[in-house]
Parts: structure tokens; sequence; C-alpha cells
């Protein structure tokens, strides 16, 4: 599951997290819920995480094992 993924991108980049939960204007409560899959991660928040990780939505959510960093089109 995603939740999973969120666990573990944040200790591959050593982070904790109290600290991913302020990239997010969220409380550190509210984030570990996403990680123990208890709350759905909303699109906002996915978006903000797969740009901070370079990497993709669908790698985050499961979809895909490549976690190739991803090029982002800007408008």
């Amino acid at each position: 599951m995603y939740y999973q993924r969120l666990r573990d991108l944040r200790e591959d980049h050593d982070l904790n997290q109290k600290e991913i939960a302020a990239l997010l204007n969220t409380t550190q409560q509210q984030y570990s819920k996403y990680e123990q899959g208890i709350r759905e991660l909303p699109t906002h928040h996915l978006i903000t995480l797969a740009k901070f990780y370079k990497t993709s939505a669908d790698y985050i959510l499961g979809l895909t094992n490549q976690q190739r960093p991803y090029r982002f089109m800007d408008k």
C-alpha cells in the first residue's frame, strides 16, 4: 500500500514525521495517520510530496516500482 511508500521515502531522506508534516502544513499526528493508512492522503499533499521527493505520484501510490525522478511541466 502507498502508506508504506510514504514511510520508506521519509526514512530514506532521514526525515521525521514532524518535518514532513511541516512541509505539508499539517500536524505530526495527522501525517502519522497517512503513514498508518488510517486517513487517505489528500491529492494536494500527494503532489507536494512527489515534487519534494522528486518522484512520481504513481510511485508513491504503488502503481509503479520505478522511483525515477519525475520531470514536471511548467505552465
